[in-house]
């Protein structure tokens, strides 16, 4: 079994976007900056793959905010701080041609921080974009095999498992052969599907 992690996909991303949603998060608990050091830290390690390995390099406030629009790199990671020991690893990266998936990893966090992360990243993704296209959230990292931006962006994969939730545009969910005979929640702009909608 994975780590679990959080996904969100954005249309129309800019440095604008990347601001509000790093401000959004820190006002919600997930800081930036270490709160003992209060150094920012880059990180290139992949959010779904659990353990060591990537590279770490500070960063200005002022440099992560200048680089995390994507204008001229496909993608960036940064570590977002729950505590001074518990971390949340985020990638922004391109995921198509106007797309891009902002991945929040959430493997090592205990249950009372990992739903205090889901909660406070669930509350800014859709404020961080006015063009959210959509999410997925899966707490225990089942489906990390899943091609979710397959899923979420063109509605072409498969799901070979099911996450606590996933929600996609109208017309991805009712053209997607899995999800157009599932029972769904709406919430605008999207169809909510899964196990845990509702705590989402």
């Amino acid at each position: 079994m994975g780590a679990g992690f959080f996904h969100s996909y954005h249309l129309g991303w800019t440095r604008v976007d990347a601001r509000n949603l790093l401000g959004d998060l820190e006002a919600a608990g997930l800081r930036l900056a270490h709160p003992v050091t209060g150094r920012i830290v880059l990180d290139s390690r992949d959010p779904g793959s659990p353990g060591a390995g990537g590279t770490r390099s500070p960063v200005s406030r002022d440099q992560l905010l200048s680089i995390a629009g994507l204008e001229r790199l496909d993608g960036i990671g940064v570590r977002l701080w729950v505590s001074h020991d518990l971390d949340v690893l985020m990638r922004i990266r391109r995921a198509g041609r106007r797309v891009v998936a902002v991945e929040f990893g959430l493997g090592g966090l205990p249950p009372e921080e990992r739903e205090t992360a889901v909660r406070a990243i669930r509350e800014t993704v859709g404020r961080a974009s006015v063009l959210c296209i959509g999410f997925v959230v899966d707490r225990e990292g089942v489906t990390a095999g899943t091609d979710w931006d397959g899923v979420v962006v063109t509605g072409t994969a498969y799901l070979d498992g099911w996450p606590d939730a996933v929600a996609v545009q109208e017309d991805i969910a009712s053209r997607h052969p899995q999800l157009a005979v599932m029972e769904s929640v709406g919430q605008s702009p999207w169809r909510v599907f899964g196990s845990a909608v509702l705590s989402v």
